[in-house]
């Protein structure tokens, strides 16, 4: 066997869009669901007793075991088979949904979320990788790539509206029954029509840089999310925090002496892939501070319905839904470098607009708002994307996915663990977010005013985006990627 396609089967290769069909089924609902509990939060704040900061758990458990995980099931899939890992995910990511929708309380939740990330985790590298290896003209694979990123983006920001709908209809548990049938249809169709693809030389398993990676990300959430609570400078989270230091000092030393290490290092020297990654955390950061921000302002601060909450975001929705599969066009004719930086305008400016709202703001500047970061998610994704894959040699497809979702994931868990910790921590600090009379819910001016810091974060990292775009996707930074990936 010379190449990771060699195993692709006639049939296969005569049902490209089926099998297209069948893994942007399995992204969007593991994309979906790290967003339609969103909307669900204040549902759930009360059936379970949650606090901000559970509620922060709920959101980020699902996360953390996503960006951990990547990185290994793609390498995975490589060795034993894409197709084989796509469809144990399933299961495992169906069976972790019915549990969570029968929690008895919170902390099962988590638990569930947690085994629903687990086989998340197998679904998204392989899931792309396997595309990337049926669909291997340059254009039309770009096209593909514009119709996933369509598919992810649009999953994301579809979420709120669902569960709207989901919640108002049924109750918090039925956001998790949505992906029983879809995962049902995906399978069925990755069963018949994808290929079983592998590398020609599967990569050994880095055990103990796998284990390095889950400490680093899980101690870092765990010291943001429980920071406020606990108290900056208290032992749990100064340990938390030097914990997730020596653990990545430990990974990084480790990756480096490997000579199949569960993540190239060398790779990052590429000025375009290193770029790719940081983009796609800082984005994602944006888009998951932005629901877990905007969810608890339209239900707890203005008094919306967790349906219309949904309604109210669909300018975004439709933004994203629509505009992605015409980046992956723009990216085959005119490269990364335009979408990605108008991007990062976009998104300052959207959050920008949202920072200057208030309990009884005009929905139009709202809108205003949801649009223009729509227009930042839709033009950021499909780039990432093609970025990533493109930069690393066919044989590693699997882990060039994985990275490509894992810094994703990286975004969604430190938006909403930073942006989070900055509303929590105004409560805890006094700013009376939580209402005094003890009702349990958020005080309607003081947390408009704790999350325009939030906000402010999010331009920040809506400007750092455009000025990565510009600086990694010229021909020297070109140049540079190709030696890099040119070394033996």
């Amino acid at each position: 066997m010379t190449s990771g396609l060699a195993e692709i089967t006639p049939q296969a290769t005569r049902s490209p869009r089926l099998i297209l069909l069948g893994c942007c089924l399995a992204l969007f609902i593991t994309s979906l669901d790290a967003t339609i509990v969103n909307v669900a939060l204040p549902a759930l704040q009360a059936g379970l007793h949650a606090s901000v900061t559970g509620l922060q758990w709920v959101v980020d458990a699902y996360t953390v075991v996503l960006a951990s995980l990547m990185l290994l099931a793609g390498s995975t899939g490589d060795r034993v088979g894409r197709r084989t890992m796509f469809q144990a995910g399933l299961i495992v990511f169906a069976v972790g949904s019915a549990a969570c929708s029968v929690a008895p309380g919170l902390g099962t939740l988590i638990a569930f979320r947690m085994l629903q990330a687990a086989g998340g985790a197998m679904l998204q590298p392989n899931a792309l990788s396997t595309i990337t290896n049926v669909i291997t003209d340059p254009a039309r694979r770009a096209r593909a790539i514009g119709v996933w990123a369509g598919v992810f983006g649009g999953a994301a920001a579809s979420g709120p509206i669902l569960g709207g709908i989901l919640v108002a209809a049924i109750g918090w548990r039925a956001v998790f029954w949505v992906n029983l049938p879809v995962a049902a249809v995906a399978f069925a169709l990755v069963a018949r029509y994808a290929p079983e693809t592998r590398a020609p030389r599967p990569r050994r398993v880095d055990l103990l840089g796998q284990v390095l990676l889950i400490v680093t990300l899980a101690a870092t959430t765990f010291a943001t999310i429980e920071g406020p609570v606990r108290g900056w400078s208290s032992a749990p989270i100064a340990g938390g925090y030097a914990l997730a230091a020596c653990a990545l000092a430990a990974f990084l030393a480790v990756e480096h002496r490997r000579d199949e290490p569960l993540l190239e290092l060398r790779f990052f020297r590429s000025p375009p892939f290193t770029g790719a990654a940081t983009i796609a955390t800082l984005a994602f950061a944006v888009l998951a501070g932005f629901l877990f921000l905007n969810t608890l302002y339209l239900q707890e601060v203005r008094g919306e319905s967790a349906l219309m909450a949904g309604v109210m975001t669909l300018p975004a929705t439709v933004v994203i839904a629509v505009i992605s599969p015409l980046t992956g066009r723009l990216i085959a004719g005119r490269g990364s470098r335009l979408p990605m930086t108008a991007a990062g305008f976009f998104l300052a400016g959207g959050a920008l607009v949202l920072s200057m709202d208030r309990p009884d703001s005009s929905y139009l500047l709202l809108a205003g708002g949801y649009v223009l970061l729509g227009l930042g998610f839709a033009f950021v994704n499909p780039p990432i994307t093609n970025t990533a894959v493109s930069g690393m040699p066919k044989t590693q497809a699997g882990v060039a996915s994985a990275i490509a979702s894992s810094s994703r994931q990286l975004g969604n868990v430190l938006g909403v663990a930073v942006i989070g910790s900055v509303v929590s921590g105004s409560r805890v600090i006094g700013a009376g977010i939580i209402d005094s009379g003890g009702t349990g819910r958020l005080h309607r001016a003081a947390f408009t005013m704790a999350s325009h810091t939030g906000w402010d974060i999010a331009v920040a990292c809506g400007l750092a985006i455009a000025v990565l775009a510009y600086l990694t996707t010229g021909a020297r930074a070109r140049a540079a990627a190709s030696a890099v990936m040119t070394e033996p």
